[in-house]
């Protein structure tokens, strides 16, 4: 079974930056294709990025594109999502999830595609 633990969300004004955190375990991490996705209230949850297990191959949604930054810690089990100029609309919960569909190194867009979740770290914005 794999888990996955969210952490670092928070109130920030905008413009301002946060890291969340997703440690993994129960599967080699190392392996795992993730995605972050978000859930604002009132609205489905959306892609946000994601990292293949290599590590070399990224994608981001058009409105997050230049502002946030995923990254992964092979060593520690953990994937980031570093947000920078965080605006207003970014207020969403924020979730990381893993694809074990494949062992090849993807890119997954679609919920569909992910098969565990973590519990999701609340993001605000605002002044």
């Amino acid at each position: 079974q794999v888990q996955l633990v969210e952490s670092g969300g928070g109130l920030v004004e905008p413009g301002g930056s946060l890291r969340v955190s997703c440690v993994v375990s129960g599967r080699a991490f190392n392996r795992l294709n993730m995605g972050w996705f978000r859930q604002a209230p009132g609205k489905e949850r959306e892609f946000v990025s994601a990292i293949s297990w290599t590590g070399d191959t990224i994608r981001y949604a058009d409105s997050v594109q230049g502002r946030f930054t995923v990254s992964r810690d092979n060593t520690k089990n953990t994937a980031y999502l570093q947000m920078n100029n965080l605006k207003p609309e970014d207020t969403a919960r924020y979730y990381c999830a893993v694809s074990t569909r494949t062992e090849l190194p993807r890119i997954f867009f679609s919920r569909a595609d992910y098969n565990y979740w973590g519990q999701g770290t609340q993001v605000t914005v605002s002044s």
